[in-house]
């Protein structure tokens, strides 16, 4: 049986997440979790979550979840959604706090000028809500099997990140500017929008992390 654990640090209704894996996943043990026991006898860790970068960092450290996250990101398959992509990160201009350094890049904030604005001239909304297209950047990654290039999923966030390397990005989103809405390396892989709330699309992706068998870096 497949064990993985949903990291609880407080941010987010991480209930939508477990019974979605539970659903592509139903002879997995799911748990929802705040205990680095948990984390570090999971198989498979996911790292989700609502909420401002400041919280949400703060939250993670009082849970005494930092070190499990960070040791699960270099030791076995590893999902990061919404913030808990964000976090991954070494710096957030929400709040002007550093992350957790396990990429390297930062998290900015959508610009407020012109460039805010839909090809017919409209003037684009922050945050960031809603069913948006999401362009394969490396098509043949694992979690991309089976979901089209150019699938739309569902988004909610006022911030994104800028990987400092773009050798990290797997997929990109246009509002108002183009984005990196997904990364991957090694193990890790991160999405900015929601798969727990993105129909079929999403249900897919999570299937494919939960049979997702990447080379480990050796330490």
């Amino acid at each position: 049986m497949t064990h993985i654990a949903i990291i609880d640090y407080g941010m987010g209704n991480l209930r939508s997440v477990a019974k979605a894996i539970e659903h592509v996943a139903p002879d997995a043990q799911v748990i929802v979790t705040s205990d680095p026991r948990d984390v570090a006898r999971a198989e498979r860790v996911v790292f989700p979550g609502q909420g401002a970068m400041p919280d949400c960092m703060r939250e993670l450290d009082a849970r005494g979840a930092r070190e499990a996250v960070v040791e699960a990101a270099a030791t076995k398959p590893f999902l990061g959604i919404c913030i808990g992509q964000q976090m991954l990160f070494e710096h957030s201009e929400e709040g002007d706090v550093p992350g957790l350094g396990i990429l390297p890049g930062r998290v900015v904030r959508f610009p407020s000028d012109a460039r805010m604005s839909a090809p017919d001239g409209m003037r684009l909304k922050v945050p960031h809500m809603g069913w948006n297209e999401v362009r394969q950047v490396d098509p043949s990654h694992p979690l991309w099997r089976g979901i089209a290039d150019g699938e739309r999923f569902y988004f909610v966030h006022s911030f994104h990140i800028a990987p400092a390397s773009e050798a990290d990005a797997t997929a990109h989103t246009d509002y108002g500017v183009r984005f990196t809405s997904a990364v991957g390396r090694a193990n890790i892989f991160a999405v900015q929008f929601h798969p727990e709330k993105s129909a079929t699309a999403g249900l897919q992706l999570l299937a494919n992390f939960v049979s997702w068998n990447p080379e480990i870096p050796s330490r």
